[in-house]
């Protein structure tokens, strides 16, 4: 039996699965998208690329994009240093250190929607029933909606996400740091660097790998989140929540427009391969550099 055919044997059941689960219903989706379609009955009021014209004329959608660019500014701005900064901390000679890691790892463990719904009920309006309007009443300060507050409600959700997440790219970038050998950085030491030389000019660089990982999953992550957003506020109030994946979920299974939730879904798509292809390239050529 020759290599190739071998090879060939244990690629194609994936590949099968590949085309089945993922190809397929892409392409179906593209050709949905191409009718104005309510998910009964047959294809039959075809709009061409009149979906993608109201995608790109709603206001609603634009602000999903906002919204969307706000949460992955916010990621790499806050999330992601917290997270390496933690790693910094925990990964090194701390005590209690396998504590501390259990604990801020935590809450990656838990569901979306088991975490969406402990963080409702801490942000619940009502003092008697919400940790931090209690919190504030104690304090003397006055309540506060949280989700119910256009201004506020996108903060609470990326503390969610960040509360949610950074152990996930902390542990990242543990590994990473892991994988830096002691002795260069003894020899950094000798040579007479201090502290904040170490970090930016010898763990940095050797932890650029985990880093370019973290961010790639992050802004992906970011740009389709789904779960926690909608069950904290369905994308409300008045849009000010909503991003691509729960403005297509409710086009597509509230309202049960499928023909323009496809055509959503395919923007979506295209959004996040032409940041994949852009992202990977850009790395490559650094690499290569």
């Amino acid at each position: 039996m020759s290599t190739a055919l071998t090879a060939w044997m244990f690629i194609l059941p994936a590949l099968a699965l590949f085309v089945v689960f993922v190809v397929y219903p892409m392409i179906q989706s593209v050709y949905y998208s191409l009718f104005n379609w309510k998910g009964f009955g047959p294809l039959e009021d075809y709009v061409g690329f009149g979906n993608y014209q109201r995608i790109l004329n709603d206001a609603a959608f634009l602000r999903t994009l906002s919204n969307g660019i706000a949460l992955v500014a916010l990621s790499l701005i806050l999330q992601l240093p917290l997270s390496l900064a933690l790693a910094l901390v925990v990964g090194r000679d701390l005590p209690g250190r396998r504590y501390f890691r259990l604990v801020l790892f935590m809450p990656y463990v838990f569901s979306e929607v088991i975490a969406a719904i402990m963080w409702v009920g801490l942000f619940n309006p009502d003092p008697d029933r919400g940790l931090f309007n209690a919190i504030l009443v104690a304090m003397g300060v006055q309540p506060q909606t949280w989700l119910g507050n256009p201004q506020q409600v996108l903060g609470c959700i990326f503390a969610v996400l960040t509360w949610k997440y950074f152990g996930f790219h902390m542990l990242l970038y543990m590994a990473g740091l892991q994988n830096i050998p002691r002795e260069v950085e003894e020899a950094a030491l000798i040579d007479g660097a201090g502290g904040w030389q170490m970090l930016f000019f010898v763990t940095l660089p050797l932890l650029w790998g985990a880093i370019r990982t973290s961010v790639y999953l992050s802004i992906l992550g970011a740009l389709q989140q789904f779960g926690i957003i909608w069950v904290m506020t369905k994308g409300g109030p008045v849009n000010a929540s909503d991003v691509m994946s729960t403005y297509m979920y409710r086009y597509s299974f509230v309202r049960f427009q499928l023909g323009y939730g496809s055509a959503v879904a395919i923007v979506m798509l295209v959004i996040s391969l032409f940041f994949s292809i852009i992202y990977l390239r850009f790395v490559r050529e650094q690499e290569y550099a």
